[in-house]
């Protein structure tokens, strides 16, 4: 008997039950496409709550921690495997002392491959980035195409060359397309080059939002939040970085199940080609060819998406919480 508790004393702490979180909402299968995505039992996993509405999640590798916008409170919040949440950023997206918007803060954010933090900006209307090596705080990438204001960037991505991609709409202006304050005349896509040239690459979508590349770097989705039309357009990425012509990748008004106030959203891409895509009734899950595999349902409307851990895993902002499913699929962390 001595023995037997000798052992259980010398038993290490590491042998404790890891912490167990929550589930939330559901998985739903359209066809047996997506049990090739997704781990067999996967259930999604709240991890953070009592947010406002969080956004732009991405994953440093380096630190191996979360990072993600809570754009009504103007704070980017860290989260670590240890289950810790911690303020990383205040005042961000907007650092001006009086009221603006009811969403002033940053939203998407994406690594730019050089160790910075690109952070799309509400209030301040502007492409900020952060070093993350060093301690040289934010410093404006852009905030301006041809002397005309930004409207309010929303979503950010860095291809492989070192150009950086941004949606643009309205969204953070207090008064949207009717604000006073309006600059620039139209929704759009810009593209910043390495040698910090912007181009206006497309204004065809009216509330241009969440956008992902292919793994190859061809094609650049782009989603549309407008529930007059909400699609996904697919465009041509040329040898130079400039887009070309775009195909319907993927019309959402055919899905049932939306949620009032659901538009299509934040979009990412794995290893494969497949297409998550914000929107209605949760994540879609989109072949490459734009077949509606099924959808990881939080319950509440999902409004980005981002590939964390060993790229094995697929982290899921949701209103006021953050939630998380293990994926057979492997994606791209940091972008």
């Amino acid at each position: 008997m001595l023995g037997a508790l000798g052992a259980l004393a010398a038993a290490p702490a590491a042998a404790q039950a890891p912490a167990r979180f929550l589930t939330t909402g559901r998985i739903v299968r359209q066809g047996p496409g997506l049990d090739q995505l997704v781990a067999p039992g996967a259930q999604l996993e709240i991890i953070a709550s009592g947010f406002g509405h969080i956004e732009g999640p991405v994953w440093v590798a380096d630190s191996s921690m979360l990072l993600f916008s809570d754009t009504p409170t103007r704070t980017v919040y860290r989260w670590t495997a240890d289950n810790k949440r911690t303020k990383f950023l205040e005042y961000s997206g907007y650092t001006g002392r009086m009221p603006y918007s009811k969403e002033p803060g940053s939203n998407g954010m994406a690594l730019d491959g050089r160790g910075n933090l690109l952070i799309c900006e509400h209030g301040d209307r502007r492409l900020a980035v952060l070093p993350l090596a060093e301690k040289s705080g934010k410093r404006t990438l852009t905030d301006n195409y041809q002397g005309q204001r930004y409207n309010s960037p929303n979503d950010v991505v860095a291809s492989g060359s070192g150009a950086v991609y941004f949606t643009d709409p309205p969204f953070g202006l207090p008064e949207q397309e009717k604000d006073p304050r309006r600059e620039a005349p139209v929704g759009a896509l810009y593209r910043r080059a390495p040698d910090g040239t912007v181009t206006r690459e497309t204004t065809e979508l009216t509330r241009p939002n969440g956008l992902a590349f292919s793994p190859d770097g061809r094609t650049l989705y782009v989603s549309n939040a407008d529930s007059l039309r909400p699609v996904i357009l697919a465009y041509e990425v040329k040898s130079n970085g400039r887009l070309g012509k775009s195909r319907p990748f993927f019309d959402m008004s055919k899905v049932a199940g939306r949620r009032p106030k659901e538009v299509p959203d934040g979009l990412k891409t794995d290893a494969a080609g497949n297409v998550y895509a914000s929107g209605f009734g949760g994540i879609l899950v989109l072949s490459p060819q734009g077949q509606h595999l099924g959808t990881l349902d939080p319950g509440v409307t999902a409004a980005n998406c981002a590939w964390g851990d060993d790229g094995h895993t697929l982290y899921i902002t949701a209103g006021s919480f953050m939630c998380r499913v293990k994926m057979l699929a492997q994606g791209k962390v940091g972008n």
